[in-house]
């Protein structure tokens, strides 16, 4: 009777709670809509269980009854999985395993939809592939700059071999070509830079070349252009004879010649208009600089007075601005010969020497202290490395450039880089020790850690 009344009691007590819920849920739908009502739902229910779990003993039945129900709501409300902490990156992310649950009825529709796994992390590239990517971001010009670049140049050089025949028609110049490492495929960046050669067309007989150490200069990087057969063709026959220095045509005395006429005769501003650009004289340095701007480009020509062909050798002779006694000779340019041994030992054997140079070339040239390595420097490293018996193909070319490192780190140790067609001439010379000191230092960081100079 006692246990009647207990649960008499526990019933009443339930239809009073009862209609409380109802009341609340009843109002909560026309508030918080059907997803609130229901959460509102469970929690009055939780809530419920635990006062009577509190206050009275349970049935094992009701027990039972109440569960399923509690649990069938469960799972009519999402089932929001943690997200998994970030994998490290050489782990791919793997799934949860899925949470217990009760059986499930056939009545039981709604899909299980598995958790989402994210993209595994990239991998980590080998210095060969980043070198490679280097090529492809800082090395490689597109091709529309190329041709637009070598446009400019030779429309360029048209109006000035028209102006220099217009100007001096007693004086023989050839006819004016673009040349340099943009033509030659060993240009990196970017399109900023062309040579106009303006040769001199000397009479066969009348000149010899005498070699720079021969000369009171004693400079091997240089020749001397002497005037022969006087006793025969007397001073005033050669039309280069005004040019004369010692007996020896002087290039300083044609380098002024042409900046006086370049920098106050030629109608710049007319000629730029003419081919779309902007064209102005660099009055700063002392070779002779033509500063190019154009809408898509800038570009700067150097314009080169030379003697080509001068003997059975071949060789190219330039008017440069040399100081002391050596300021009269003429320098011997070896840019012509190593861009072909170059092209020779890459036809050999499919290499990619020229490949090297381009990202050596590329490195220093975004780099403050590497900057001072020009394309000569480089190239003798390339010429020195690829002469020797290695693999050249492209999946060696991390090992190469590594490789190019070392050697110019122990150039620089010795302070001494001889040119490879002049052992005479050191490419050193140049730099004072502080210089020498910065590319060094650079250059054994970059030896330690490649990635920091890509």
């Amino acid at each position: 009777m006692a246990e009647f009344s207990q649960k008499r009691g526990k019933r009443r007590g339930d239809e009073g709670l009862g209609s409380v819920v109802d009341f609340l849920l009843a109002n909560a739908r026309l508030v918080l809509g059907v997803g609130g009502a229901a959460v509102l739902g469970i929690a009055t229910l939780a809530v419920k269980r635990f006062i009577d779990r509190a206050t009275s003993p349970q049935d094992e039945d009701d027990t039972k009854g109440d569960s399923w129900k509690e649990l069938s709501l469960l799972k009519a409300t999402p089932n929001l999985q943690p997200r998994p902490p970030p994998a490290a990156l050489s782990q791919p992310v793997l799934p949860q395993p899925p949470l217990p649950s009760a059986p499930e009825g056939p009545a039981d529709t709604v899909p299980h939809v598995p958790p989402q796994l994210s993209s595994p992390a990239p991998l980590c590239l080998t210095f060969q592939e980043k070198l490679l990517a280097f090529e492809r971001a800082h090395v490689t010009i597109p091709a529309a700059q190329v041709a637009l670049a070598k446009q400019l140049a030779g429309d360029i050089a048209l109006e000035l071999q028209a102006y220099l025949r217009s100007k001096f028609p007693e004086l023989p110049f050839g006819a004016l070509v673009p040349q340099g490492p943009l033509y030659d495929g060993l240009q990196a960046g970017a399109a900023d830079h062309v040579r106009l050669l303006v040769p001199l067309v000397l009479e066969p007989g009348l000149w010899s070349m005498v070699p720079g150490v021969d000369t009171v200069a004693r400079d091997p990087r240089c020749w001397a252009v002497r005037r022969t057969q006087l006793e025969f063709h007397p001073r005033g026959s050669s039309p280069w004879d005004r040019f004369l220095v010692g007996g020896y045509l002087s290039s300083r005395v044609l380098l002024e010649l042409l900046r006086k006429a370049l920098a106050a005769s030629v109608n710049w501003p007319a000629i730029g208009s003419l081919l779309g650009c902007l064209i102005r004289p660099s009055l700063a340095s002392e070779e002779l600089l033509l500063e190019v701007q154009h809408e898509r480009l800038e570009l700067t020509a150097a314009v080169l007075v030379a003697v080509p062909g001068a003997d059975a050798d071949d060789r190219l002779l330039l008017a440069w601005p040399l100081e002391g006694l050596a300021g009269n000779l003429w320098l011997q340019d070896l840019y012509p010969v190593e861009a072909a041994r170059l092209r020779a030992l890459d036809d050999h054997d499919s290499g990619t020497r020229r490949r090297l140079l381009l990202m050596l070339c590329g490195i220093c040239r975004g780099h403050l202290a590497l900057g001072r390595l020009g394309l000569s420097h480089l190239t003798q490293v390339v010429l020195r490395l690829g002469e020797e018996d290695v693999d050249w193909a492209e999946e060696a070319l991390g090992e190469r450039f590594l490789q190019a490192l070392e050697l110019l780190i122990c150039s620089l140790e010795r302070a001494s880089l001889p040119c490879h067609f002049n052992p005479c001439v050191n490419l050193f010379d140049s730099l004072c020790e502080e210089e020498i000191d910065d590319i060094g230092y650079a250059l054994y960081s970059g030896l330690q850690a490649p990635e920091v100079l890509l």
